[in-house]
């Protein structure tokens, strides 16, 4: 094999044209990325590149997708420790290579010990400026802005982070649509209120001003996840709140049982099958809450609570909420999207919305960004 003697070793925090997709903490050396679709982008001009990734897992591992000029050219399951893996190799030295390292499965809640750093690049080149984006969106959502199941078989049913997509997924194509740099927010079965299961502990809107504070364990706290985000960091010009599928979930199964207390949460069904007026108020209250906050640390953006691929059933609840929150507030820059429901031709693995799903949703909602960015 003929070695590639001009390969020199740079932490990242060496590189200056070096652009970082995600929310951060102040630690940057390595730079661990928490969140989907949290990246790394070059723009490199040279032969070789490599990079230095380190991961950790108890029981769910990372995945990273790597992209060149935009089109995905592998994605690799990054098993533990601390490894070089190759981006490119025997590409004109002359050209410039627009990269993307992406991490392609949620921060996953459920495993203390999952993480992904990365540490540094080997290259035989330079890196040149990348340039910022017109618009900056933030996507807040559950599974599906996770993208669970939008990759793999229609008949996978294992929860692994294998069937987690990042670029298969409404966000990376939105973003893409609109010429925006973007950011996500999202655990797979939480909700605004509550988590599927009815655990009032696990709800986005706690957790917000953190880092990544829904993570667990000794190791993703010294990593920096419950510190506090700094907002005037990046404050973008529309969030997009696609809560609500597990708040229905919730309705729909037993009880939730705190197992320090043994209290019981649960959101109930009168016996015609309908919502219990009082649990739904709580749904409600929670919405009004959420764009409240959403509101004061992003005070430009235009807040769009955009629900549904997987059922409609809150959306009456959703227009309730926000409406009484406009009112209330006079706030005139939010509105509600309705997204299009999954069909049996679009769905993917674990029912979730597939490929083809995401495909739509991001076609219909980065129409509707587009009328209100311009």
């Amino acid at each position: 094999m003929h070695a590639n003697d001009k390969l020199t070793i740079r932490a990242l925090s060496e590189i200056d044209n070096l652009k970082i997709h995600g929310r951060t903490a102040a630690q940057k050396a390595p730079l661990t990325l928490f969140w989907t679709g949290s990246a790394l982008e070059f723009n490199a001009k040279g032969s070789e590149l490599w990079v230095e990734i380190e991961a950790d897992y108890e029981q769910y591992e990372p995945w990273i997708s790597i992209l060149i000029n935009s089109a995905q050219v592998s994605r690799q399951m990054v098993t533990a420790g601390r490894h070089w893996i190759c981006v490119f190799r025997g590409m004109g030295a002359d050209t410039v290579k627009n990269v993307r390292i992406v991490k392609d499965v949620q921060a996953v809640s459920g495993d203390p010990g999952h993480s992904l750093r990365v540490h540094a690049v080997k290259f035989d080149g330079e890196f040149l400026p990348v340039e910022e984006k017109p618009f900056k969106i933030e996507f807040i959502g559950d599974s599906i802005t996770s993208g669970e199941g939008s990759i793999g078989a229609v008949a996978e049913a294992d929860w692994i982070p294998m069937w987690f997509s990042a670029l298969d997924n409404y966000t990376f194509k939105t973003a893409a649509a609109l010429n925006a740099d973007y950011r996500v927010l999202s655990q797979s079965g939480w909700g605004v209120l509550t988590s599927w299961d009815n655990n009032p502990r696990f709800n986005l809107p706690d957790y917000y001003e953190q880092v990544c504070g829904l993570l667990n364990g000794d190791k993703n706290e010294s990593l920096g996840a419950k510190e506090a985000h700094d907002f005037s960091s990046w404050q973008p010009d529309a969030v997009v709140v696609n809560l609500g599928t597990n708040d229905n979930g919730a309705f729909h199964n037993p009880a939730w049982t705190d197992e320090s207390t043994g209290r019981t949460r649960k959101q109930r069904l009168n016996e015609d099958g309908s919502f219990n007026e009082e649990d739904l108020g709580a749904f409600e209250a929670a919405v009004r809450g959420f764009l409240a906050k959403l509101r004061k640390n992003n005070p430009r953006a235009h807040i769009v609570w955009a629900y549904g691929m997987l059922g409609h059933s809150m959306m009456p609840a959703i227009y309730r909420a926000v409406d009484a929150y406009v009112k209330a507030s006079g706030d005139r820059k939010v509105s509600v999207f309705q997204l299009p429901n999954m069909t049996d031709e679009t769905v993917g693995a674990r029912a979730h919305p597939g490929p083809l799903a995401h495909e739509r949703t991001a076609r219909e909602l980065s129409g509707y960004l587009k009328s209100i960015l311009s």
